[in-house]
């Protein structure tokens, strides 16, 4: 491969992905792309049905997770702002809204292809998520296939084993159905059983399929993308979840299979095609993800309440 993004790929990495969490080196931090500079600009034009910025509490004090608004500050002002608080911007879907980040994330799969056997995704997507010094991601679990690039700062991510307790089908059905990923239920004593590890610039790192993990920044702005994927039995698993968590949380009935094959599946793919659009989905969503603050131009670390006077 000319110009590979991997630049210490060995042997046994090839046989360990997907089943092991594995820590790995790259190159992406180099990519102009990636400079504060051009974050700046993509910030500057980015739709705002595209982005998510989260404010949440500090390491050892009370649980929260508020979504908010950037209010229109340039790119330069909003990293400045998240430089000076406790937040993270997630730019999703990265690879919709500019050309070259598509082309990246194209490179990095074809390079998957023919260093992991049999590892070919029909569908791919990035993002990138700029964050606070010391900010944290609470303990979660993705559906798709997910690995995070390291581009700037340091940070501490946590991943845990894809098995009940730390991770039940119960917890994946209200991710589908809520879009809501940090809602699942965390205990200290959980941490004896993480793979800990550290990730600094041209660093990434890939866990399995479902593993819960958290993330805990290094005292410094971080920048890193996200790298999410699907394949045949990963969409299927998801199509499950949702109707499994409609039937659960709609009809209160306990799911009785989790089959991604079968007359059970296709019936539980025809439900959830049917009412995932639904009026009853879109309230529930809605009720977990309110938008109730922006950015304080006047104060870069600070927000203003939406429900307020600015």
């Amino acid at each position: 491969m000319n110009d590979p993004i991997f630049t210490s790929w060995g042997e046994p990495h090839s046989a360990l992905w997907g089943h092991q969490p594995l820590r790995l080196e790259h190159r992406l931090h180099q990519s102009p792309l990636f400079s504060r500079e051009a974050l700046s600009d993509l910030i500057d034009t980015y739709p705002s049905g595209q982005y998510s910025l989260v404010h949440m509490g500090a390491a050892g004090q009370r649980k929260f997770w508020r979504e908010g608004e950037t209010g229109g500050l340039p790119g330069a002002q909003v990293i400045e702002s998240i430089a000076q608080g406790r937040m993270w911007l997630n730019l999703r879907n990265v690879e919709t809204v500019d050309r070259r980040y598509r082309d990246t994330l194209d490179a990095m799969f074809e390079e998957l292809a023919q260093r992991v056997p049999g590892f070919s995704p029909a569908k791919s997507t990035c993002g990138i998520l700029i964050s606070s010094p010391n900010a944290q991601v609470y303990y979660h679990a993705d559906l798709p296939g997910q690995h995070l690039w390291q581009i700037i700062g340091a940070k501490r991510v946590y991943v845990y084993p894809s098995t009940p307790p730390f991770v039940t089908p119960k917890h994946l059905e209200d991710i589908a159905l809520f879009d809501v990923e940090v809602d699942m239920p965390y205990a200290p004593w959980y941490d004896a059983y993480a793979q800990v590890m550290e990730l600094s610039p041209g660093q990434m790192l890939s866990w399995p399929l479902n593993a819960p993990h958290r993330v805990e920044n290094l005292d410094c702005l971080n920048v890193s993308m996200t790298v999410s994927f699907v394949d045949e039995p990963i969409r299927r698993k998801q199509i499950v979840n949702l109707a499994n968590g409609m039937l659960r949380h709609r009809f209160g009935r306990e799911p009785a299979s989790h089959a991604i094959t079968g007359p059970g599946y296709w019936s539980k793919a025809v439900m959830q095609k049917l009412l995932r659009n639904s009026d009853w989905v879109k309230k529930e969503r809605a009720a977990r993800r309110a938008v109730d603050f922006r950015l304080d131009a006047a104060r870069p670390g600070q927000i203003l309440e939406l429900s307020a006077p600015a």
